[in-house]
């Protein structure tokens, strides 16, 4: 059976049972009033009840949608006032005629009955408007639970892009790096290709948690710098400093590899003598780390287009999801052909 119906079957039996309750307790109620029981009680109750539902219903079926969710307040309140007034008068109408003889009644208007069903009718109303807050209520936490999940299996469906998109790519690159340098048969070869294992670790095997190691994440950072500096320039200037001591705490994978990246990979036009990557981690004893980078680049249709990427993409989105808004502070600039990060990030 599919879910919509069985959901309406079972909201019409709650209504069923909430009103056959309404009317058996103000039958007693009756009955006890006149310290005896007859069938009449059972045909004022249901007069009576229905009078709460035509009030409960239009309160929830039109003023709530119409009025009071497009928050027009006052028409609301003078709404609301008109039905109880129009309900509880009904309801008297009914008891006068055609049921007033029937029943016994004396069959005339009286000023304390209306404010009993014009109070009652409210307490109703009120009742049924605190079930359907609450009901809505539900349904949008549950609305923003599924999205908050299908949000995360984005941002972890893209991660695994990232890494699939990184693992080849700087791996293959790496090792071509490293096996230049084996055929001249340097000493940074045993050194280098340690790095890459530590690396290549770190990604397939240490970053699947939300949060991990900072120091974990600086190692990789360590190692990602220096394997990238094989295929750069001597005469690119690198600035590589972290100030201050790394404390013990934890932090988002792979927050700082985009950025870095994207430094040596498309922030060094080679045209000149002045390319430069200035990476900076900052440490004090507030619990934020401070990360800034800096790299020249040339002001290309080209270069733009490749900077457009998922990587910066996912880690903008991997922010909002893992840390409150008053938990980082992302800045990214790009003038007079130098593109700058600043990303001051709380500690878990």
């Amino acid at each position: 059976m599919p879910q919509r119906i069985l959901y309406n079957r079972f909201k019409i039996a709650g209504h069923v049972i909430f009103w056959l309750a309404s009317i058996t307790l103000l039958t007693f109620l009756f009955s006890y009033h006149e310290q005896r029981f007859h069938f009449n009680l059972i045909i004022k109750s249901l007069i009576t009840n229905s009078g709460f539902a035509i009030g409960v219903y239009f309160n929830l079926y039109f003023l709530i949608p119409k009025l009071l969710k497009q928050k027009n307040y006052i028409f609301y309140i003078f709404g609301l006032i008109v039905l109880l007034t129009v309900t509880s008068l009904a309801i008297q109408l009914l008891f006068i005629f055609p049921f007033g003889k029937a029943l016994g009644l004396s069959g005339q208007f009286s000023s304390n009955l209306h404010s009993a069903y014009f109070f009652s009718t409210f307490a109703f109303v009120l009742a049924t408007s605190l079930l359907k807050f609450i009901k809505d209520w539900l349904s949008l936490q549950d609305l923003n639970f599924k999205i908050t999940k299908i949000e995360q299996q984005k941002l972890e469906a893209e991660l695994t892009t990232l890494k699939g998109q990184l693992n080849p790519h700087f791996l293959f690159n790496s090792l071509n790096n490293i096996y230049s340098l084996a055929l001249i048969k340097s000493d940074k070869v045993p050194d280098l290709i340690l790095k890459l294992s530590d690396l290549m670790r770190h990604i397939i095997y240490e970053s699947k948690e939300n949060y991990i190691s900072l120091d974990k994440e600086i190692d990789f950072v360590n190692n990602f710098i220096a394997l990238q500096k094989i295929r750069t320039s001597e005469q690119t200037k690198i600035e590589y400093h972290i100030n201050g001591e790394i404390p013990s705490a934890k932090i988002a994978p792979l927050l700082f590899e985009p950025f870095i990246d994207n430094a040596f990979k498309h922030g060094l036009p080679g045209a000149n003598n002045l390319d430069f990557i200035s990476i900076k981690f900052n440490f004090n004893k507030s619990d934020f780390l401070e990360f800034e980078l800096k790299n020249n680049y040339e002001n290309t249709e080209h270069w733009n287009k490749k900077n457009s990427g998922i990587g910066i993409e996912n880690v903008k989105q991997r922010l909002k999801y893992l840390y409150k808004p008053d938990e980082y502070f992302l800045n990214i600039d790009k003038k007079n052909n130098i593109f700058s990060v600043s990303l001051k990030l709380k500690l878990k």
